[in-house]
């Protein structure tokens, strides 16, 4: 940001661009800015290279490719930067549809097992409305036919009941 350029007495005009707080003078020509610039950037490269994680990235054998060809270490470093966002929002979706496919799952098997408890239930209330039913029709038969034999033929009924009372006879 430059501030509107300043005449000293002289006549001469000195521009002043503020970096960071810091006025860099510029007079003339851009050789103090520039240098100024340079100064910033060599420290700069100077901390990084003492960083100790980022000597250990510089110390392997791509490290040492990407510091002897700094184009393609800057590419790099601009596709890594700008595919952040897309890979991410990549995750994120498929965390979401793994999450949604996990609920839906339970849900479906939820739904599955609803659908077969009800359909044992009603099996088993089938069961025993058959088992009912089956049961008061042969008890009616059980109680019904030797009732219907003891009317419809009373002598045969009568000669049973003989035997049983006289059981000694038959074996005289």
């Amino acid at each position: 940001m430059k501030n509107p350029e300043e005449e000293d007495g002289g006549g001469n005009k000195e521009e002043c661009l503020y970096l960071k707080g810091v006025c860099v003078e510029m007079q003339g020509g851009n050789s103090s800015l520039t240098q100024q610039l340079r100064e910033r950037w060599l420290t700069l490269m100077n901390r990084l290279q003492e960083d100790p994680k980022i000597a250990q990235v510089i110390s392997t054998k791509a490290g040492q490719y990407l510091r002897s060809r700094p184009f393609l270490a800057l590419a790099l470093l601009l596709f890594s930067a700008m595919a952040a966002l897309p890979v991410g929002l990549f995750l994120f979706f498929a965390l979401i549809t793994i999450v949604m496919s996990v609920v839906g799952f339970v849900f479906f098997e939820v739904f599955l097992l609803f659908v077969g408890g009800m359909t044992l239930v009603s099996v088993l209330s089938g069961i025993a409305l058959f088992s009912l039913v089956v049961s008061v029709i042969v008890t009616g038969v059980f109680v019904t036919i030797p009732n219907l034999l003891k009317r419809s033929y009373p002598h045969v009924t009568k000669r049973k009941e003989r035997e049983e009372e006289t059981p000694g006879l038959k074996q005289q």
